[in-house]
């Protein structure tokens, strides 16, 4: 099998919430290794940016009236979304540390993780 092939299969079998999980880890990462590597302020942007864009994109979603979450986990992630983008903008203007962001998003990947296994 190709590895083209292979990862064509892994995207077809791949859930949601697999998704989200990998998303969250891949982002989480980024902003782990940008602050080891000693950014600080803007030069942190590319991280926050993609972390900020999965938050708008998690609350947009939320949002719609068709998502079939409980409304309560509904209304939670769209509050952790307009804190991310209100603490996103303290970390760039170094009011605040990247730290806080790199936790929320692994308390949100260890939930992704007992969802999966659950499931599984």
């Amino acid at each position: 099998m190709s590895v083209n092939a292979y990862r064509r299969a892994q995207e077809i079998a791949a859930t949601p919430r697999g998704n989200e999980y990998r998303l969250m880890s891949q982002i989480t990462a980024e902003m782990i290794a940008a602050r080891d590597a000693g950014m600080k302020g803007a030069a942190l942007m590319p991280a926050l940016h993609r972390n900020r864009r999965a938050w708008s994109t998690f609350s947009t979603l939320c949002a719609a009236p068709d998502n079939q979450l409980p409304e309560d986990l509904r209304a939670r992630i769209i509050s952790i979304g307009l804190w991310v983008e209100r603490h996103t903008s303290d970390v760039i203007r170094s009011r605040e540390s990247i730290d806080d962001l790199i936790v929320v998003n692994r308390a949100i990947i260890e939930g992704l993780s007992a969802e999966n296994r659950d499931a599984a």
